[in-house]
């Protein structure tokens, strides 16, 4: 396993001398004196951040771990790998691309951390190598290791005769009739190379007059990255490595002296201009735009000749570039290919989602199942189809007689559109809040949207500088049975990640289903305020961002704060995704300072730094990184009880700690009032993410982050939710006695 990165700042931490946390009114809270000097000192440095890029660094660091982790089976091995590359082309495609952006533009304001845009690229870029060498390394055990179990990467070594004809006649009829080689010389323009394109340079010299000729071979995205020839034995084959063993082929009358092959990804990033006429046809051109962007980095493999390394500097325009050179692979993210290889036992056991008992026992008839209690449903671990069936139930039902969605990442082949269609077509009112900003989404977004028109549905594109990333549906239905007789009910959907049917499969979200009427009634605000500007008051559970939410966050921090320095039971647990927002930060600083004690589970970048003496002693981080991507964000506010307890505030949002979901984007976060879904959350969800012992890193104070380890009672929590079911779908067998195994947060057992 490789060591975790320290993320240092420019200048040396204080360090703590002080007896206690820092102290209200001027005293120490617990000790009565007053604050050491380098803990006041430190409440207002820089140096009380961690940097934001060089925490994601970290984080995708600990996805690469996994790539060693001997506890998974190879090709999931291998896929954490490919998950780590395709992290990193974004991140560099998107952040590293903005710091050069600001250094072009001579932009020098510093960051929360104190680091100046030039200062973060060049340690940004230091970073991204240490991890590309890691890369390599953990590549190259893999391959390794995945030759001994049978499944061979070759390049350019002799195979037998048959698969050596099978890859001549494959370059022949498959490869070589799509690329195109080209010269470069003064009489062909360098060709445009597409991001995270992939090209070929071989050096040539004429047989005929021994002239020198390089040519660019670049190779077309729908061909495949790897290939399996066939055999027996299972080998795989990068289409660039069956290029370069077919040069002779394919430039006849010429001797080869060379070839390297090189990657480029460029700036993928989209400003929104505030003045956008038209947000559609803005968008569908910086798409466009956005393909040509400035190259952010090249990767170089093999040994390149230096005129043809120095032609690509030139022709590419590589101000503020990285430059990246290695003789392994290129292009991690291209490896998944692999790991769908038919070798069941080097892989992960198949995992087959639980349906909500409760739905099941008023047969399949949701809108009864969340009339006799609401229902938070856990995915992956319960299937999203309950979510697909909301809407679909709904379509079909004569009594349903409106719909409102939004729609941040749907996916390809997205039932949640077809849903939608389906009940426009029906008749009812649609109304579909469609996210065009959602990064790489853009395209997908826009093809929904002109089917969802197409349909009836009317569409709504939200606002021009918010993202509206909340996840909210609502079903408006006619009944019957209300206590003023006939009229009209609302079912709401509230969820922590996207409606998307495939990644449902592998990130933990929670699905909130209620037909409270308060929550209805927040709901209908919601999208009014999305659709029609009308910004809403009164609101009566939910806190809505850019609004109310910090707000209502800030409260809750503080009635804790309150609660420890008045000598109460204080503490806060949460769950989230990102956490860099600084005001926040300070915030719960500012609360365990107090007293309070509060538990932080961080899956990807955390500025905020834990355990240090006098200053955030009272406060740790961890982060779990395991088969499935921990994606609920989820708030616990002890409320003068110790954690968990039926006194707990409990909250589930949209929203990760980050300024862009506080104060740029449309987020909810809702109360869950329900003792069933409250006990299944807090005692549940949120617990066992606190007491996993098997997937979880601790982050010191340092920046460095350290596995759990070994533990006399080891507890895995995706293991744990794939063997037992959930509280508030269970329905009858609940009630029968049949018991959920309690988890215990002293013991870290079941």
């Amino acid at each position: 396993m490789p060591e975790a990165s320290a993320l240092s700042p420019t200048t040396p931490m204080p360090t703590s001398t002080a007896t206690g946390p820092a102290p209200a009114d001027g005293e120490d809270a617990r000790t009565g004196g007053a604050p050491g000097p380098d803990a006041v000192a430190l409440a207002s440095s820089p140096t009380r951040f961690f940097n934001r890029e060089l925490s994601w660094l970290a984080f995708n660091e600990r996805v690469l771990a996994e790539a060693s982790n001997a506890n998974y089976p190879l090709l999931e091995r291998l896929r954490f790998l490919s998950i780590s590359g395709s992290n990193l082309d974004e991140f560099l495609m998107v952040r590293v691309a903005g710091f050069a952006g600001q250094v072009r533009r001579k932009i020098e304001e510093a960051s929360i951390d104190g680091l100046t845009p030039s200062q973060a690229l060049a340690a940004t870029h230091e970073k991204v190598l240490e991890l590309e060498t890691i890369q390599q390394d953990s590549w190259s055990v893999l391959k390794t290791e995945l030759a001994e179990a049978g499944i061979r990467v070759v390049g350019d070594e002799t195979l037998d005769p048959v698969r050596e004809q099978w890859l001549r006649d494959y370059f022949a009829t498959d490869i070589m009739p799509v690329i195109t080689p080209q010269a470069i010389d003064p009489a062909h323009p360098f060709p445009f190379v597409a991001n995270q394109g992939i090209g070929v340079l071989f050096s040539l010299s004429r047989i005929a007059d021994n002239a020198p000729v390089m040519e660019m071979v670049l190779i077309p995205a729908p061909l495949p990255r790897f290939v399996r020839i066939p055999g027996e034995e299972a080998a795989w084959i990068s289409i660039e490595d069956i290029i370069c063993r077919n040069a002779a082929t394919l430039f006849p009358g010429f001797r080869v002296g060379g070839h390297g092959v090189f990657r480029i990804l460029r700036d993928s990033d989209i400003e929104i201009e505030e003045d956008a006429e038209d947000l559609v046809r803005y968008f569908r051109s910086a798409i466009q735009r956005r393909r040509r962007g400035l190259v952010i980095v090249l990767q170089l493999q093999g040994k390149f000749d230096p005129a043809a390394e120095d032609m690509l500097r030139g022709q590419l325009g590589l101000d503020q570039a990285l430059i990246m050179k290695t003789e392994g692979l290129i292009g991690f993210s291209g490896v998944s290919v692999i790991c769908e290889e038919d070798r069941p036992e080097l892989k992960f056991e198949p995992y087959s989602p639980r349906y909500p008992e409760r739905v099941l026992e008023h047969d399949g008839d949701i809108f009864a199942a969340i009339r006799e209690k609401d229902i938070v449903v856990h995915h992956p671990y319960e299937s999203f189809e309950v979510v697909i069936d909301f809407l679909k139930q709904a379509a079909r039902d004569p009594d349903v007689i409106a719909i409102k969605q939004t729609l941040y990442r749907a996916g390809k082949q997205s039932a949640i559109i077809s849903a939608l269609i389906q009940a426009a077509e029906a008749g009812k009112s649609v109304t579909a809040v469609v996210e065009i900003k959602a990064r790489f989404d853009e395209e997908q977004n826009l093809l929904w949207a002109g089917q969802l028109e197409r349909a009836g549905v009317q569409v709504i594109y939200g606002f021009i500088d918010w993202k509206t990333h909340a996840k909210t549906s609502i079903v408006v239905r006619r009944e019957s049975d209300l206590a003023n007789g006939a009229g009209y009910r609302t079912y709401c959907h509230f969820g922590t990640g996207n409606y998307h049917p495939v990644t449902a499969r592998i990130y933990t979200d929670l699905s909130y289903f209620t037909c409270d009427p308060a929550a209805g009634r927040d709901a209908g605000k919601l999208f009014n305020f999305v659709t029609g500007y009308v910004e809403p008051e009164a609101m009566e559970l939910l806190a809505i961002s850019p609004m109310t939410l910090r707000a209502r966050l800030y409260e809750l921090i503080d009635a804790e704060t309150a609660n420890a320095r008045a000598g109460k039971p204080a503490a806060i647990w949460a769950k989230m995704n990102s956490l860099t927002d600084p005001d926040l930060i300070d915030r719960l600083y500012q609360a365990g300072q107090a007293g309070v004690d509060i538990t932080l589970v961080v899956r990807g970048i955390c500025c905020l730094r834990p355990g240090i003496e006098g200053f955030s002693e009272t406060i740790s981080v961890k982060s779990v990184i395991g088969r499935f991507l921990e994606h609920s964000r989820i708030w616990a506010f002890a409320n003068g009880a110790p954690l968990p307890s039926r006194q707990a505030e409990v909250m589930i949002t949209s929203a990760d700690g980050m300024s862009r979901n506080l104060d740029r984007r449309v987020e909810i976060m809702i109360p869950m009032r329900n003792k069933t879904v409250h006990d299944q959350v807090l005692d549940q969800v949120l617990l066992a993410n606190l007491i996993d012992t098997e997937q979880s890193w601790l982050l010191h104070p340092d920046g460095t982050s350290q596995r759990v380890g070994d533990s006399e009672e080891p507890f895995n929590l995706h293991r744990y939710f794939m063997t037992n079911p959930s509280l508030s779908g269970r329905g009858a067998s609940l009630a029968s006695g049949r018991k959920v195994p309690k988890l215990s947060l002293r013991r870290g057992n079941i």
